[in-house]
């Protein structure tokens, strides 16, 4: 165990405490293609995807990760408690083993994003929960009750964590890079070619001088999560209920732990994707007065979707320099697209609560969801599960439009890495799906 230093809001030093572990890998000589048994995280698992996955293989871990759900159940039989039954069981079949000694894995993910060919480096370690006042572990999102009491549920079931947070750090020195490059050298314990067009390349790093430096240099920063805010504070919530069912237990305690998939800010295969927003189940009277209640904050352009290269010119100006000021809303009259630039950022600022950061403010994604949403289309809490849907490709968005699933897409700009750290640093947390780092 390494420990490291960082300052928490009251000034007092905190600690960050980082692993190596015994992970549970998949026994290939049992299973076959490992390519056929991955599943993203429960989070992004459609219904759709669901039935598609366990129809791959019946080894897909869709089976522990998002169970189906049963008409019949109930408290005592549930998704929860049959993941619980099929972790169990894949252990003692030997369809799922323990490594023999503790690693840091180092995974590298290929993918490919408009076209290009990308690899993203992460390390995967087990990292002591904090709670967030202690400034350890920074969030830069908000989340909603119900999916935490998903996962606390699964935790308690299964005691496992089956899906990793993903979270960045710095490397100022090139420490931990440099340790990384030399250990690529070394054979790997899983090597995927092909799982639906991506690639991974897993390695167990378990030599002590290794995970060693590995850990000394990553206790120095604080971990930013980009990915998993549901999961690390079911995590936080599980680990206060056993406490309260222990308060004798070490704190070596596994559930004083969480896995945590740590990637480089400067990584080049970091990319980070805007959720646009998607709008149904609005009246044909607070439509119709969208239009000139926008011009109230916003300069308004009005395209049509017919002029020649008209999308690419919707991808460039919200790629661009200013696009945290611009906006592009399909939808609300047809056949054209409206064209939003902020007018004036103080009066934006000034009708959005009073304890964000001005960072946060400044937010084009703020002011959708405070301004638009909120006050002018009255999209409260309640309204807001049927009300709103999320997209991450500006394509399937205008399509959902077309296809009259939604009334309106919102078209935003990415936000960039270095804009997660300075909200999460200054402790404020951006909207709901703010961000969707890819793939």
């Amino acid at each position: 165990m390494v420990i490291g230093k960082s300052l928490a809001k009251d000034g007092k030093t905190s600690v960050a405490e980082i692993q190596p572990f015994r992970g549970l890998r998949y026994n290939q000589s049992l299973v076959g293609d490992l390519a056929a048994l991955i599943c993203p995280p429960y989070d992004i698992i459609s219904l759709q995807m669901q039935q598609e996955l366990y129809h791959r293989s019946e080894y897909n871990f869709v089976r522990i990760e998002f169970a189906r759900e049963l008409p019949q159940d109930t408290a005592v039989e549930s998704k929860y408690t049959r993941a619980a039954t099929t972790l169990e069981k894949w252990l003692e079949q030997g369809v799922l083993k323990a490594d023999e000694e503790p690693a840091l894995y180092l995974h590298d993910h290929y993918f490919t994003y408009q076209g290009k060919e990308h690899k993203r480096r992460s390390m995967v370690a087990a990292v002591k929960l904090e709670e967030w006042d202690r400034m350890v572990i920074r969030p830069h999102e908000g989340t909603l009750a119900r999916p935490k009491s998903d996962r606390v549920s699964m935790l308690w079931a299964c005691q496992a964590n089956t899906s990793s947070i993903m979270a960045l750090y710095e490397d100022r020195e090139q420490t931990i890079s440099s340790v990384l490059s030399a250990e690529e050298k070394k054979e790997t314990v899983i090597s995927i070619d092909d799982a639906g067009g991506e690639g991974h390349r897993v390695w167990a790093i378990t030599e002590p001088e290794a995970t060693g430096q590995v850990c000394r240099s990553l206790a120095r920063e604080p971990f930013y999560i980009a990915d998993g805010h549901h999961r690390y504070e079911s995590a936080l919530t599980y680990q206060r209920e056993r406490r309260a069912c222990s308060p004798s237990a070490s704190a070596d305690e596994a559930y004083n732990f969480v896995m945590m998939t740590l990637i480089d800010f400067a990584d080049p295969g970091l990319i980070v994707l805007p959720p646009h927003r998607l709008v149904r189940g609005m009246s044909r009277a607070s439509l119709e007065g969208l239009a000139a209640k926008l011009e109230s904050f916003f300069d308004v352009e009005d395209w049509s979707t017919s002029k020649p290269g008209v999308w690419q010119q919707v991808d460039d100006i919200l790629s661009g320099e200013d696009g945290q000021s611009r906006l592009v809303i399909f939808g609300l009259v047809p056949e054209r697209l409206l064209v939003l630039r902020l007018r004036d950022r103080a009066m934006a600022s000034q009708m959005m609560p009073y304890f964000h950061s001005e960072l946060y403010k400044g937010l084009m994604v703020s002011v959708v969801d405070h301004i638009i949403l909120e006050r002018v289309l009255a999209v409260d809490g309640e309204r807001e599960e049927a009300v709103l849907g999320y997209s991450y490709d500006r394509e399937d968005a205008v399509n959902r439009v077309l296809d009259q699933e939604y009334q309106l897409a919102m078209l935003l700009s990415p936000i960039e890495a270095e804009v997660v750290k300075a909200v999460a640093d200054a402790s404020d947390r951006m909207p709901r799906k703010s961000t969707y780092f890819y793939p």
